[in-house]
């Protein structure tokens, strides 16, 4: 709609500004397409990816989480656990020992941020829609929100998201959802 309204405040603006708006506009749209096309390589890869597939069962893990993991990862069987993946990707908390006490502090944020950033904005996209829900994963997201916090249990929620992947990774196994009768 931009040239639509440079031409109704004609006038209004100078030629230098209006050519200016013009070049944004035309990178924007070359950006758009650029964008396009990424997606539809995402899109592609994830097509002909069983490994991406398996983990995009997750919820909270899409088609640009999935391939990032599996480009970054592969089959995950270089790590012990799923807490070995969830520590590399800096999902655990930071710990301090001495003289016998141990003090746990915010997470270490050490790892792949690209991949935790991934993980932790899809989690946000799981607890987004927990409310009303009334099985036994939406219950304990709606405990943990209400216990520690919104932002906390998107870490949580993260951190159990890499270790389901790690599993998924690793063997042979495939996502199935807890369902559990209301009781």
């Amino acid at each position: 709609m931009i040239p639509e309204i440079l031409i109704q405040t004609e006038g209004e603006l100078t030629s230098f500004c209006q050519s200016l708006i013009m070049t944004l506009v035309q990178r924007l749209r070359a950006l758009e397409d650029e964008i396009a096309v990424a997606e539809s390589w995402i899109r592609s890869f994830m097509n002909h990816s069983a490994l991406c597939q398996k983990i995009a069962a997750v919820p909270g893990i899409g088609p640009i989480t999935a391939t990032a993991i599996v480009a970054a990862v592969g089959r995950a069987d270089g790590f012990r656990n799923g807490r070995h993946l969830a520590a590399w990707l800096g999902l655990v908390p930071r710990q301090h020992s001495s003289g016998g006490k141990s003090h746990l502090y915010g997470i270490s944020k050490r790892g792949d941020r690209y991949l935790r950033t991934l993980l932790i904005h899809g989690a946000r996209s799981v607890l987004i829609r927990v409310s009303g829900k009334h099985d036994a994963r939406s219950r304990w997201l709606q405990e943990l929100i209400a216990r520690r916090g919104y932002n906390r249990a998107c870490v949580a929620l993260a951190n159990k998201n890499a270790r389901i992947i790690q599993v998924l990774l690793s063997t042979e196994a495939t996502y199935k959802p807890v369902v559990q009768a209301d009781s």
